[in-house]
């Protein structure tokens, strides 16, 4: 991998990788699941189908990206760890490294405030932002010091992209098991926090004034009903995101500097798509697709906590739920249509298909040529 850094406004190697997620074109596929842990990616890319080999990437900065097909169908498992930031990276970093239509399934765990057991599935129909007040004085020992601001300020509720939701719900009813009979809930709210403890209402050592926080969410949206930390910023990018209002007359000033390699599995080479534009020519090629490429989102949330009971679901019952809702989300992903010329080239892709009667001298000039 080059280890020079060209662009400052949206950083990138040489060799075309974008700097956090560490991939480059043809390492992602459209339709993408992505989760908080490595370990959850890794369980269910289990399911991908044995050829080609699944692509498993590893960044400098923690991002682990697994790529192959599900029953025939190219797809994307991304761990992107926890946050709005992470999450901001996930979106558009893939985003620049895929032509065509983007699909997007949050698959997470979650925090209930309605009265359901842990191990309940969430798909929500939206989601809004609850977030720290940097304004407020913290230090106070009373509440609104000044009268006037609050200690947590509240967004919009974002939708989810109506079809995928309902594909989601739909593949999540046809897949669970007979032994699991914790609910699916659907036609709710999710909140998406900007921290796990002061802005999800727990209490530490630190004066956060939020001990009637979740109560004050629930007043005001009475379908509330999870708390985590992702889903709206997903969302959020996935709503606004047009390509026909992209300014990309700006012209970013280079810069050299060194770079992070990622980790590639060694049972498998990396894409043999080695350019794709910047960010200005690559917006030109998605207005040139009409109708313009769009990114879809939507999520499904497991219980792991009850915040009205204080339960906490067990590893075992954990490990359940994660096979069950993963396989329904590829389900549900790859059941979903995409117009072959809304879709990524396969062409020197990680999920390309390599004939297996070529013969062996031809596998060893493309292997060559990776």
């Amino acid at each position: 991998m080059k280890d020079k850094i060209v662009d400052a406004n949206f950083p990138r190697t040489l060799d075309q990788r974008v700097y956090h997620l560490g991939l480059r074109a043809g390492e992602v596929a459209n339709r993408i699941i992505t989760l908080g842990t490595p370990s959850r990616a890794h369980g269910i890319a289990s399911y991908l189908d044995p050829l080609p080999a699944p692509f498993s990437l590893t960044s400098e900065r923690g991002f682990t990206t697994i790529t192959g097909r599900y029953r025939g169908v190219p797809v994307s498992i991304v761990s992107i760890g926890m946050g709005y930031p992470n999450a901001d990276f996930f979106v558009r970093e893939v985003r620049e490294c895929l032509n065509g239509d983007m699909v997007v399934v949050r698959l997470g765990s979650c925090g209930a405030l309605i009265d359901v057991p842990v191990g309940t599935v969430v798909a929500p129909k939206g989601s809004i932002a609850v977030t720290r007040n940097y304004d407020f004085d913290f230090t106070s020992r009373g509440a609104k010091p000044d009268g006037s601001e609050e200690p947590y300020r509240t967004s919009k509720p974002v939708m989810a992209d109506p079809i995928l939701h309902s594909a989601l719900v739909e593949a999540l009813k046809a897949t669970r098991p007979p032994d699991i009979t914790t609910p699916i809930v659907d036609h709710t709210l999710n909140a998406s926090a900007d921290s796990f403890y002061s802005s999800q209402g727990r209490q530490t050592s630190f004066p956060d004034h939020n001990a009637d926080l979740i109560a004050r969410l629930k007043a005001q949206h009475p379908d509330l009903a999870t708390l985590e930390m992702e889903t709206f910023h997903i969302l959020h990018l996935a709503s606004c995101w047009d390509i026909d209002a992209h300014d990309g007359s700006a012209t970013p000033p280079p810069v050299q500097h060194a770079a992070t390699s990622p980790s590639i599995s060694p049972t498998h080479a990396p894409s043999m798509q080695t350019f794709i534009p910047d960010v200005a020519e690559s917006s030109a090629s998605h207005t040139r697709l009409r109708p313009p490429p769009r990114i879809r989102a939507a999520a499904a949330q497991m219980v792991f906590a009850a915040r009205t009971s204080q339960d906490f679901i067990t590893p075992e019952h954990v490990a359940s739920i994660e096979a069950w809702t993963g396989r329904a989300v590829l389900d549900a992903l790859v059941g979903l249509p995409i117009e072959r010329e809304r879709l990524h080239d396969e062409r020197g892709s990680v999920w390309e298909l390599v004939d297996t009667d070529m013969d062996t001298d031809a596998q060893e000039a493309r292997t060559a040529r990776r």
